[in-house]
């Protein structure tokens, strides 16, 4: 796990690369899935939420990154308080990540046909023949 510090000028620093970042580079933290923790420098609480918060605000600015829909916000609003909303947060959860699973699983199925198309075939061939004038070996040479 990744330690952040926020500092009261509002500047994170990552303890592990002894620097400091910005929303982005921990935007890239997450998409490249490495856990981390955002903590008060002087109090040490646990400010993660609020500035994943931020990551996704500054995001939904830009209408065409935007998946947050006015209507959608509306109706998580409505779910504050409710009776429902502790259903709503693990069905969100598990719904996203079936999501994830199902993209992951669409795109392998793709890169598969991809490479089994007339278009891949010839790359394959094409990319053994450049590297047979270079002396290199191909992914399948070196396995064999």
């Amino acid at each position: 796990m990744i330690t952040i510090k926020k500092y009261p000028n509002r500047r994170l620093y990552d303890t592990s690369q002894s620097q400091y970042v910005n929303l982005d580079y921990l935007k890239q933290l997450i998409i490249e899935h490495k856990d981390f923790q955002v903590v008060d420098s002087k109090t040490g609480n646990d400010l993660t939420k609020s500035i994943l918060l931020q990551i996704i605000t500054e995001s939904e600015t830009n209408e065409q990154q935007s998946i947050l829909t006015n209507t959608l916000l509306k109706q998580l609003i409505r779910f504050y308080g409710g009776n429902m909303q502790s259903f709503l947060r693990q069905y969100l959860e598990q719904s996203l990540a079936t999501f994830m699973e199902q993209q992951d699983a669409m795109q392998g199925i793709m890169k598969n046909l991809i490479d089994a198309s007339p278009m891949g075939m010839f790359n394959k061939m094409m990319e053994q023949n450049m590297n047979s004038w270079t002396g290199k070996k191909t992914k399948n040479e070196d396995k064999e």
